[in-house]
């Protein structure tokens, strides 16, 4: 055993995280334990974005898979937590853009290459960012295997996966409608959209017939839509062919307003008669459904904006205009021109980009696009295989499953220069497309497509390429993968997961990894999602600053279930604090008390008092009921065990009752009780380790140990021999007659320094066995003048009783006492105990829950049922006597 450190009068977390993260890096105890003979357990981080800093959703992501790997690695399990960064393709280039438009410069003005290096000094400054981040909240990452990528690894990889999906068929180049962002000027895929409620209109307008046709009486048909810019693009007007009213209009030509074009009226059956007028403007080449259609008449396709959704040289006058601009303008001029029926203002949902906000356009536009049908049939497949991923919460295969049934093909072009390259090249006399993993070997003849791939096209390999793939014989990739365990938010089930699974599906032939974790969303106080708009967004390092990254990661992972949100709060905060806090002082009064112990050892079990064996048996099932929460990833209800069992019964009752005996003068007792106390105390320090890792290794280190961390220590196990139902029961009779003590003289305002006579009536002769046996501890607790114990025992009128379990306890307060107060309290003892038994009838007499629920539930509502009768027959006894003491004395 190593020297060992001294603890601070005060918990102070800045002193005790300082240089700790260091210390283990140094250590090397993050690292794989090499043991071949030891069960694999790998988890690789969700790579966060470097565009900017952690926010508290990483912290809470990040503390949940770093209490998994703790635990595992102490327990023995060979464990890689791999961590890495995400270039993130349009989230960073947008970032760095907004950064350059400050300054009044474009990436156009730079060109490629030295924007390009722009963003790459972007990613060193934020990476060394998230880097101290780590460190501050405690992850223990292998950080020599830590991954970029768009490191040369991920990039090979990506060349293959792209080389041989377009081999395969699986990939192809296509025109089609899209998302476009104008900011960005990029393609998005669907789930890269976020429909937010606009303000808008529905503009009815003219569209008049191309010859003297009549229709209604009227020589135009009326049309509404909610973008007038793209009316320039209209090549046709489409009616249902089942629509009786404008069967004859079918064939006819009408004139588009403003360009003074001809187009026809067709019929397809995609029109819906029961909406609007039943007519609706065809524009191909700004709506997926109207290309649908056009593709069907063979219409032309019209693109009337560029990229920046300015107008183009296909909308005349307005060409130059932004479209929104141009929109004001258009309906002016319909209205000079009496084209304008009507305005009906409306709030609809339109499409914004994820990443820079701004409304998104459907532009017609080539793209390279992967075909997801079989990729998404084989995921679906696997679901049903004992390869298949578990999802926890189970409910969320559904979402997967049904997302992939409804698919659409994934456009992975990116018109940015950010990213993995696109590895297709085009003959600049022919026009032939080669597509390699390696450059064409006459390049001088060649020219690259200049587009990257989406972000997720990368991160959907993550699993794999981070253990070394497309090298099947790379010892990571052998040992480690599948990984064992995913902790990502439910928000990315369909961005990341479903790629993740079909990709490692295609490339491995196996899931990318066992179970996938998902949580919820961080939110505030008020249930609202945290973001800038709001000003409601929390910096981890703050919390951090003041809490310290203990208090912090215990706040997050406690009260949580799977795939549900989160509320952040302060109130929560000085919580978990206070717990930390107490956790630390209790710490500090049983080191302070274990002398020149070398290591925790118990006692032998003949040596132990009935606190000892309770405590020991309450450590025994706190141990199980954690390691259990722990497989179920139920980390809220592992941290209530906890907490129950450090506050209350070790702090509140074993440390209190061990002062009896360290104040006496039983030399042996006293060396059994240290023995316990270190013993315990050095079990919750490991339990407690994965989710406090500073405040436990600084206490730790501070006690009787052996070993040079506990980040690498043995996970408390179960013993048989600590199980013991009798003591548990008996010291649990022990504390209910404290309680019951101490109740009465709260209510009575009787301090506890005042000595008063505590009488405890009882025919169980176990219970008074049990009692007479602890007196010392009544003693301590309940400051008794004098304490009778027995079956007959008289109760004096004047004073206050409490009913526990198989006895009665009165303590006369002849001075303090007021019956008619008393009779209240009785009264209200009484309704209660009548609401316990009654609730029990109600449950017994539940077929369903007698028939489905465990035995061992039902016997214990059943005696949960008898000791409740019991109560409440005492409590009504006890009232009589005080009624009738009253009724004499008036």
């Amino acid at each position: 055993m190593k020297e060992k450190i001294e603890m601070s009068t005060k918990f102070n977390p800045q002193e005790v995280e300082k240089g700790m993260y260091q210390k283990w890096l140094n250590e090397g105890v993050f690292k794989p334990s090499g043991n071949q003979k030891a069960k694999p357990y790998s988890i690789v981080l969700p790579p966060p974005n470097v565009t900017g800093k952690l926010h508290l959703g990483h912290a809470w992501n990040t503390t949940l898979q770093d209490m998994l790997i703790r635990q595992k690695r102490m327990e023995g399990y060979d464990t890689l937590w791999l961590p890495g960064m995400d270039h993130a393709g349009i989230a960073t280039q947008a970032k760095v853009e907004a950064m350059l438009r400050e300054k009044g410069i474009s990436r156009y003005d730079l060109g490629r290459e030295k924007f390009i290096q722009q963003v790459w000094e972007w990613k060193d400054k934020f990476a060394d960012t998230i880097h101290d981040q780590w460190a501050k909240l405690g992850l223990s990452l292998d950080y020599d295997r830590e991954t970029f990528t768009l490191d040369d690894n991920v990039s090979k990889a990506v060349r293959k996966v792209f080389v041989d999906l377009y081999n395969q068929g699986l990939i192809y180049r296509a025109k089609y409608i899209i998302n476009w962002d104008p900011q960005a000027r990029t393609a998005l895929s669907d789930i890269e959209v976020e429909h937010k409620d606009d303000k808008g209109a529905f503009y009815h307008v003219k569209y008049k017939f191309a010859d003297d046709t009549k229709f209604n009486g009227k020589n135009y048909i009326e049309i509404a839509t909610t973008r007038p810019e793209t009316m320039f693009g209209d090549t046709a007007v489409a009616v249902n062919p089942s629509d009786e009213r404008y069967k004859e209009l079918v064939g006819k030509e009408i004139i588009v307003p403003l360009v003074n074009r001809k187009i026809p009226i067709i019929a397809d059956h995609y029109v819906d008669q029961q909406f609007g007028t039943g007519m609706v403007k065809i524009t191909p080449a700004h709506d997926p459904n109207d290309f649908k259609v056009g593709k069907r008449h063979d219409l032309a396709e019209i693109n009337t904006m560029n990229e920046d959704a300015s107008m183009n040289e296909n909308a005349g006058k307005y060409e130059g205009m932004d479209r929104f601009d141009a929109r004001k303008a258009m309906v002016e001029d319909l209205k000079q021109a009496d084209d304008i029926i009507k305005i009906d203002p409306i709030v609809h949902a339109v499409g914004h980009s994820e990443r820079t906000g701004v409304q998104v356009e459907a532009r017609l536009s080539t793209q390279w696009f992967v075909k997801m049908k079989p990729l998404a049939k084989k995921a679906m497949e696997n679901q049903k295989t004992d390869d298949a991923v578990n999802f926890v919460p189970e409910w969320f295969e559904h979402t997967f499953n049904q997302w992939m049934e409804d698919v659409h093909d994934w456009v992975i072009s990116r018109q940015l220069w950010w990213g993995h390259r696109i590895p297709a090249w085009y003959n600049k006399k022919t026009g032939k497309i080669y597509v390699g993993e390696t450059d064409p070997k006459d390049s001088e003849n060649w020219e690259q497509d200049p587009d990257v791939l989406d972000t997720w096209f990368s991160s959907g390999l993550w699993p794999f390429t981070t253990m070394g793939w497309p090298d099947t014989d790379s010892e990571d990739f052998k040992r480690y993968f599948p990984t064992s365990t995913m902790v990502t938010g439910y928000d990315l089930v369909f961005f990341w997961i479903s790629r993740m699974i079909f990709q490692s599906l295609h490339f491995t032939g196996r899931r990318p990894f066992k179970n996938v974790l998902l949580h919820g969303l961080i939110r505030d106080e008020q249930g609202r999602k945290m973001s800038k708009s709001l000003g409601n967004g929390i910096d981890p390092m703050d919390v951090i600053e003041k809490y310290g990254a203990d208090a912090l990661r215990w706040s997050l992972s406690t009260g949580t279930t799977p795939g549900q949100d989160e509320r952040f709060s302060y109130d929560k905060m000085d919580s978990s604090w206070k717990f930390v806090n107490k956790i630390w002082n209790a710490s500090r009064y049983v080191i302070m008390n274990l002398g020149n112990m070398k290591e925790p050892q118990l006692p032998n079990a003949k040596d132990w008092n009935l606190a000892d064996k309770w405590i020991l048996a309450k450590l025994n099932k706190t141990i199980a009921n954690v390691k259990d929460n722990y497989d179920k990833f139920n980390f809220g209800e592992a941290n209530r065990n906890l907490y129950d069992f450090i506050w209350n019964d070790f702090c509140d009752w074993y440390i209190e009752m061990s002062k009896e005996t360290l104040t006496g003068d039983d030399e042996q007792a006293k060396q059994n009780t240290r023995n316990v106390l270190a013993y315990v105390l050095d079990q919750v320090l490991r339990l407690l380790h994965p989710v406090m890792p500073f405040v436990t290794e600084k206490i730790w280190l501070s006690m009787p140990h052996v070993g040079e961390s506990l980040v690498v220590a043995k996970y408390p196990e179960t013993h048989d021999d600590f199980i013991n139902e009798q003591a548990e029961s008996d010291m649990g009779h022990l504390i209910e007659t404290i309680k019951a003590v101490r109740n009465i003289r709260a209510e009575a305002n009787a301090p506890l320094g005042s000595p008063v006579d505590i009488l405890v009536k009882t025919n169980d002769l176990d219970l008074k066995n049990v009692l007479e046996n602890n007196r010392e501890y009544i003693d301590r607790f309940g400051h008794p003048n004098k304490l009778e114990i027995g079956a007959d025992l008289d109760f004096p009128n004047l004073a206050m009783t409490s009913v526990i379990t198989d006895a009665e306890i009165s303590i006369p307060l002849a001075e303090l006492i007021d019956l008619h107060d008393e009779v209240k309290r009785l009264e209200k003892e009484v309704k209660k105990f009548e609401s316990e038994v009654e609730r029990a009838e109600h449950k017994l007499a539940n077929k369903k829950f007698v028939d489905n629920a465990p035995e061992a539930v039902v016997q214990e509502q059943k005696e949960k049922q008898i000791d409740n009768k019991n109560k409440l027959a005492a409590s009504k006894k006890r009232l009589a006597d005080v009624q009738a003491a009253l009724n004499e004395k008036n």
